[in-house]
């Protein structure tokens, strides 16, 4: 697998760590629930937001060495 392509799907994967964390702290964190359940999807859903930069990180330096190897 090319840099290129790595640096591609961890953006992708980057993106859709901020979508999922969105959808998990709405559907988790909803007013039906009790306090407890309620934290935990929050919790949950910030806990997965946080994976984003780490994602973008990797993803530059893949993109980096794939401009310097010319792909």
């Amino acid at each position: 697998m090319s840099n290129r392509s790595i640096s591609n799907f961890l953006t992708i994967a980057g993106l859709s760590s901020i979508l999922a964390s969105i959808a998990i702290w709405a559907t988790q964190g909803g007013t039906d629930k009790t306090h407890e359940e309620k934290s935990h999807g929050e919790r949950f859903g910030i806990f997965v937001g946080l994976w984003a930069p780490t994602f973008f990180v990797l993803a530059n330096k893949y993109n980096e060495a794939a401009v310097q190897e010319g792909e």
